[in-house]
């Protein structure tokens, strides 16, 4: 899949793009060996090629207003449902205990591993494919992201309010996992105070407690 989007790239980057911490940490393998410092690179090109798209798509858009969408475009959230679309997880280098724990699912690996990947295709002069990439997978987001910016930012937006209101922070509960070991669906409960505000599920935690958070703003009449 990876050579269908972007064609031939550098072997060695593209396997240390997939390669997870937990490998090089349990095989004595030097640190360099692992995503990380692609990662690093691959999320200032990420960045750059979505601010330059943004840019282009939506020219009466104010620097703000592309802020807020590229700040979403670029999220763990969105990159690991880009991630997974393409098949990037089950090409992941996890050490055994990482698998164990899920690791292969898990929204902070995928995300990581592709912003790796995408500065290991950028070492390779794959520039253009990279651009033509994020135009299509990832950009797409964008127009839903401005029509519903609440319900994809509502964890900051609650966080911002109880801290206005009394300088506390809201907090988050599993209360429940549900369906198969691959593909489980968590129900997430907010507190407040103490109290219970709201619950919702998702496919991952984050998702869980960002409907959850959506649902306490419209129950404090937030939105």
């Amino acid at each position: 899949m990876l050579k269908e989007l972007f064609g031939e790239g550098d072997e060695k980057l593209i396997k240390t793009a997939l390669t997870h911490p937990s490998y090089t940490k349990e095989n004595n393998i030097s640190d360099l060996e692992n995503y990380e410092r692609l990662e690093f690179f691959g999320d200032s090109v990420l960045k750059l090629f979505t601010s330059k798209l943004l840019y282009e798509t939506y020219p009466d858009f104010p620097e703000g207003e592309l802020s807020k969408i590229r700040s979403i475009l670029v999220s763990d959230a969105i990159l690991a449902k880009v991630a997974e679309k393409i098949g990037l997880n089950k090409l992941l280098i996890l050490g055994p205990s990482e698998e164990k724990q899920g690791g292969r699912k898990r929204e902070s690996n995928i995300a990581c591993s592709l912003e790796a990947i995408l500065g290991a295709y950028y070492m390779s002069g794959k520039q253009q494919e990279i651009e033509n990439f994020i135009r299509e997978y990832i950009l797409v987001y964008s127009e839903d992201i401005d029509k519903h910016f609440v319900k994809y930012n509502a964890k900051d937006i609650l966080q911002q309010y109880t801290q206005g209101y009394n300088k506390t922070r809201p907090e988050y509960r599993v209360i429940g996992v549900k369906g198969p070991a691959h593909k489980p669906e968590f129900e997430i409960e907010v507190f407040w105070e103490g109290k219970s505000i709201a619950k919702s599920f998702g496919k991952s935690k984050k998702e869980a407690e960002q409907n959850s958070a959506y649902e306490a703003c419209k129950v404090l009449n937030i939105i």
